[in-house]
């Protein structure tokens, strides 16, 4: 892996006119700085009064999704999984090496190779949770053409896909960054946490050509604990990440939906400015894997569970990396 400099974030903030409205355009720069006027939700959160569009849980009543400090990070080579907001680093074979989750490397499972062609089908209609409002409802966001094939995020139902993602929390590529191996209780657990919450994250299975091959959270990093430790802006939308299945792992899959992920919240959501992601350090195939799918080093941050690089993939330089 090239490099970071972290310095290339130090930049200085370019002369702004007096008179201008610095919110005008938000989110067409790059720094690494706290907008602190609030979205009209996240006031509706903290004081626990029902937005325009409908009725939103107060922070205190749904809380975060998972404390920091056991989170998943898009792991590529070895592990593709990003963090999961929460500290533990969920990495696993997004790019080069095993991914998170899928068989165990170098076993074919009976029942499970890795390929799940014409699974697909039971996925195919969007369904998602009735509060994703605050993700913009990613149940109907659609399929998106990438240089791998065509992909599409679908919300994890769980009677439908728990026997699925437990299987691919169970590899150990996957567990040693996610830490959710077990029964399906453990994972079932996992996931109602976040369906039974006012939609801030919301689990998802990846689709690639009709075929099941990632899981993914797609959550509101600025209404996450990660936004304690980092200079967060509201719109943040962070990505967890891991590939399941051994046939979809070592292809640089990982670096190419990350990428297309990234561009698709950046689409569907026009009020985010950023995606975050936060991979352990140590992972260095996982940071790899999103400095090719477009993202850039901001910082070390120092997470309850591990020590993390964050990443951004930023809308003004979308077309740039």
């Amino acid at each position: 892996m090239p490099p970071t400099d972290a310095s290339a974030d130090a930049g200085t903030a370019p002369d702004t006119d007096p008179g201008a409205d610095p919110y005008a355009g938000p989110g067409t720069d790059c720094e690494d700085t706290l907008d602190l006027r609030l979205p009209e939700e996240l006031i509706a959160l903290f004081g626990g009064t029902p937005e325009p569009g409908g009725p939103v849980e107060p922070i205190s009543s749904a809380g975060p999704v998972e404390p920091i400090g056991s989170a998943g990070s898009v792991g590529s080579a070895g592990s593709v999984g990003e963090s999961r907001g929460d500290g533990r680093s969920g990495e696993a074979g997004a790019s080069g090496g095993p991914a998170v989750g899928g068989s165990r490397p170098g076993e074919d499972r009976a029942g499970d190779t890795g390929d799940h062609r014409g699974a697909g089908a039971a996925h195919s209609a969007p369904v998602g949770p009735a509060r994703d409002d605050l993700l913009g409802g990613i149940g109907g966001w659609g399929p998106t053409t990438t240089p791998v094939g065509t992909f599409q995020l679908v919300p994890v139902r769980v009677e439908r896909d728990l026997a699925l993602v437990t299987r691919w929390m169970n590899d150990p590529a996957v567990s040693a960054f996610w830490e959710l191996a077990g029964p399906e209780s453990v994972t079932e657990e996992h996931l109602n946490r976040q369906l039974a919450g006012d939609g801030r994250s919301v689990p998802c299975i990846g689709l690639l050509e009709d075929t099941p091959m990632s899981y993914w959270e797609i959550y509101r990093a600025d209404l996450d604990q990660l936004a304690r430790h980092y200079p967060a802006r509201p719109h943040d939308t962070g990505v967890h990440l891991l590939i399941g299945g051994v046939a979809h792992r070592g292809h640089g899959l990982g670096s190419a939906l990350l990428r297309a992920v990234a561009d698709l919240v950046l689409d569907r959501r026009p009020a985010c400015a950023r995606v975050v992601a936060e991979p352990d350090l140590r992972n260095i195939p996982s940071v790899s894997a999103f400095l090719s799918g477009g993202f850039r080093f901001s910082a070390e941050v120092e997470l309850p569970g591990k020590k993390a690089a964050l990443m951004m993939r930023d809308r003004a330089l979308r077309d740039l990396m």
